[in-house]
């Protein structure tokens, strides 16, 4: 796709917006409700007409095909299977649209299931099966007729999380056997993370990064990727000194960083460090600095997650930042008011300008 724009009424859903999809990968639209990612896939579906801009599936510029000579699957948050038809009879949909002879449509029909894993209830009507069940019978729907890409919206978020974990692997492996290429829409950062091949982010109809999930994680490319994935601390303060390779950055407080120089930066600028909560260390007030950065604060509040625990701490210079370490075996049981020293490194700091006025500064 190629500079596509989608405006309804006011508001640009899309903004020029480029991307291309490698063959056989499994890429994933992320973002907040709102970000556009729903409407550029119903743009290369021809569900919506684009504005500006082009759509290519393999070779071939598509912007004027209808949705159903374009030669994708979709398969949609509501799964819409057909409730007067079996699961045969749904899954046999789109060959029958294409004319398919009836030996043929039997035998993919079949061959469908069986990759399901569900070879059995082709007799059974949607309401007679689970969630889980109809999103693979959508699923299957979408690849029986062979598309050369399969465009998923949010096909996971109608199931319980224990099954949307499992289906998660499933998914992607069926996507790997197959070796179809896959465009997949969510706000749900886990699925995209752990599914695709590629993430794009995105923020008010354009495209914030593109990359692979560690690096859309570890090395977020704007102050927004990196609240909106994982979790962030946000300290926001001015520059104090700029050195070859690092900056000192002093917040409102007097709390002093150092953080590694990556971009242009001036001293007296005001800027916003980001700090993941996994990467600061929890040690004894009385016990020696090990990093870099260094801080003194008290526990302000406990929150334990199962695997790990999260604390607020409320630091001596005023500012607070939010701490997550594993439960491990041995681990320490900390409390309410307990004084504690952290420290994290410069590399684990992401600087950034202070965004505008009326931004979100926590995650």
């Amino acid at each position: 796709m190629s500079h596509l724009s989608k405006t309804f009424g006011d508001f640009k859903a899309v903004d020029d917006l480029s991307l291309k999809v490698k063959s056989g990968e499994f890429i994933s639209l992320l973002g907040p409700s709102g970000c556009g990612k729903t409407t550029t896939l119903r743009m290369i579906a021809g569900l919506n007409e684009p504005d500006s801009g082009t759509v290519v599936i393999g070779d071939e510029m598509v912007n004027n095909k209808p949705v159903h000579k374009r030669n994708i699957g979709m398969v949609f948050q509501s799964y819409a299977l057909f409730p007067h038809m079996t699961v045969s009879e749904n899954i046999a949909f789109g060959l029958k649209m294409r004319s398919c002879g009836k030996d043929e449509i039997a035998a993919k029909t079949e061959n469908a299931l069986e990759l399901i894993q569900l070879p059995a209830i082709g007799d059974r009507f949607p309401r007679q099966l689970s969630g889980g069940q109809q999103q693979r019978v959508a699923l299957a729907r979408a690849i029986v007729t062979e598309p050369s890409v399969l465009l998923l919206d949010e096909p996971l978020s109608n199931i319980d999380a224990k099954l949307r974990e499992r289906m998660r692997i499933e998914l992607k492996q069926l996507q790997e056997k197959l070796n179809i290429t896959a465009i997949y829409v969510t706000h749900d950062q886990i699925e995209a993370l752990a599914m695709s091949d590629r993430v794009v982010v995105m923020n008010h109809g354009t495209i914030e990064q593109v990359g692979r999930p560690l690096q859309i994680y570890e090395t977020p490319a704007s102050g927004f990727v990196a609240n909106f994935i994982g979790r962030s601390n946000f300290l926001d303060g001015r520059i104090s000194a700029v050195y070859e390779s690092e900056i000192d950055v002093t917040t409102a407080g007097g709390l002093r960083m150092v953080v590694l120089k990556i971009g242009d930066f001036a001293v007296d600028q005001d800027v916003r460090v980001a700090i993941r909560p996994e990467r600061i260390l929890i040690s004894e007030t009385g016990a020696e600095k090990s990093l870099r950065n260094q801080a003194l604060g008290k526990i302000e509040f406990i929150a334990y997650m199962g695997s790990s625990t999260q604390y607020q701490i409320l630091l001596n210079q005023g500012d607070r930042l939010i701490v997550e370490q594993q439960n491990l075996k041995g681990a320490p049981t900390r409390s309410k008011n307990e004084m504690l020293r952290l420290n994290w490194n410069p590399e684990d700091c992401l600087l950034s300008e202070l965004p505008e006025k009326g931004e979100a500064a926590t995650d």
